[in-house]
């Protein structure tokens, strides 16, 4: 379990290290990615990000 907690937040810092960069390639304004405004803060859900990124890992490691 914690091997998987460990997984989970190296990838999610990966995702927002990178987030920048896929912003300028159309990452994060894809049609199912959410974005408002909630108690004063900014709130971000990028369900379709996540899951084409996803798909594109599966894809590559399905090629190594």
């Amino acid at each position: 379990m914690l091997r998987w907690l460990v997984v989970v937040f190296l990838a999610l810092l990966l995702l927002n290290g990178l987030m920048p960069w896929l912003q300028k390639l159309g990452f994060g304004k894809l049609p199912g990615d959410f974005s408002f405004r909630l108690f004063g803060r900014d709130w971000f859900i990028p369900l379709s990000t996540t899951l084409v990124l996803s798909l594109l890992a599966t894809w590559v490691s399905k090629i190594l």
